[in-house]
């Protein structure tokens, strides 16, 4: 089986036009759904289980709902006229802080989709001109559009669904 790339060493094409914007929501959209599909067929012990010293598969869900409040912090920074978007927290703190592995798993679930819905919410308010406002991504060093935003997000989601997809054939 080829090796998942790391995500901090993934490189990023953001040349694509702007109407795929509906498409890639679509991708954001069924982020709950393929985890539900994962997780609904594991035992409760397999979702808190931490290998290797590397995130649990609830973990991994509850970065996820940290990443969306990245992702949705942008927009406000794209609307707020700044110049470079604000950074991620590269040591994960919130999502270690939360204790995801001492939450019930449907509670962690519910509270994805809620933080998704309103992300995808945002994004499907923006005009053209607003889906191609643009800021400088502060780690890649790129100009990065509110449509990148999004593209950016459904990657995330994906890299992190392997990963749960990995954890689930290796854990279960």
């Amino acid at each position: 089986m080829v090796e998942r790339a790391k995500w901090m060493e993934r490189k990023f094409n953001f040349d694509f036009p702007v109407g795929l914007m509906p498409c890639i929501l679509e991708r954001l959209r069924g982020t709950p759904v393929r985890l539900e599909a994962i997780i609904n067929r594991l035992p409760g012990e397999i979702l808190t289980r931490k290998p290797d010293n590397g995130w649990s598969i609830q973990e991994n869900v509850g970065h996820l709902i940290q990443a969306d409040g990245l992702f949705e912090g942008r927009l406000d920074d794209y609307d707020a006229g700044a110049e470079v978007l604000r950074p991620p927290d590269m040591k994960n703190t919130r999502t270690s802080d939360a204790d995801y592995n001492a939450m019930d798993i449907k509670d962690v679930l519910t509270e994805f989709r809620t933080v998704r819905q309103s992300l995808i919410s945002r994004f499907e308010k923006m005009d053209e001109a607003a889906a191609l406002r643009s800021a400088r991504h502060h780690r890649l060093d790129v100009t990065f559009r509110a449509v990148d935003n999004a593209y950016f997000a459904a990657e995330h989601d994906d890299y992190h669904l392997a990963i749960i997809t990995e954890l689930a054939r290796k854990l279960g």
